[in-house]
């Protein structure tokens, strides 16, 4: 039943660092996930993709809106989209704030291939 999932719905990468984008899309497409990736949060609400039944692979920053700012812009939509975090930058309360705002994983660069791509699976079911 996963790997239909998977083959239907695809994991959404929004990452403004071209090369994360790349390292996440071809670590998803390697056990066979579709991927869909965006440069900033404002490329992905203008996608009209908000829709979509996915998982969410989120940078904290961002260039305009912050990850952040559009999990809340999502949870005000009732957006049942499941949101993993990753960042770079180790900002106090941050983690605490985004898992209490429904995130269902968070983690900071570099992390586990494996923890993540398990985080991604459970979040797809």
């Amino acid at each position: 039943m996963t790997q239909k999932i998977q083959e239907i719905y695809p994991v959404t990468i929004v990452d403004d660092d071209q090369a994360m984008r790349d390292a996440l899309s071809n670590l998803l497409e390697s056990v066979g996930m579709r991927v869909e990736a965006f440069a900033s949060a404002e490329d992905f609400v203008n996608s009209g993709r908000l829709n979509w039944k996915t998982c969410l692979i989120l940078d904290i920053q961002l260039p305009g809106m912050s990850g952040l700012e559009l999990q809340r812009e999502l949870a005000a939509g009732k957006s049942l989209i499941p949101i993993i975090f990753i960042t770079a930058h180790g900002q106090n309360g941050i983690r605490e704030q985004a898992l209490r705002d429904g995130a269902v994983g968070f983690f900071y660069k570099p992390f586990s291939s494996l923890a993540l791509l398990n985080t991604v699976h459970s979040a797809l079911r």
